[in-house]
C-alpha cells in the first residue's frame, strides 16, 4: 500500500513552518536566513521534529480528553 504524506488541510503546511521556526528558537537553534534547512545539523533538525510532534501529540490528547473522539 502506497503512502502519502500529503496534508488534509492547506493551511496545515503554513502552521508547521510557523511552529518550526518557533521551536527552533526555542531551543536555540538559529534558523537559515535563505530558508534552506540542508545545512542544519541532522541532530537539530531531529530535536526541531521531535519537538514538534511532542507539541502534536500533547494537543491530540487533550482535545480528546475534552470532547471525545471526534474532537481532533
Amino acid at each position: 500500500m502506497a503512502r502519502s504524506n500529503r496534508l488534509l488541510l492547506g493551511q496545515a503546511s503554513r502552521a508547521l513552518q510557523d511552529m518550526k521556526y518557533e521551536i527552533a528558537g526555542e531551543l536555540g537553534i538559529t534558523p537559515p536566513a535563505d530558508g534552506y534547512w540542508g545545512f542544519v545539523s541532522s541532530y537539530e533538525n531531529g530535536s526541531i521534529g521531535g519537538s514538534i510532534t511532542k507539541k502534536l501529540v500533547r494537543y491530540a490528547q487533550e482535545r480528546l480528553a475534552q470532547g471525545g473522539s471526534d474532537a481532533v
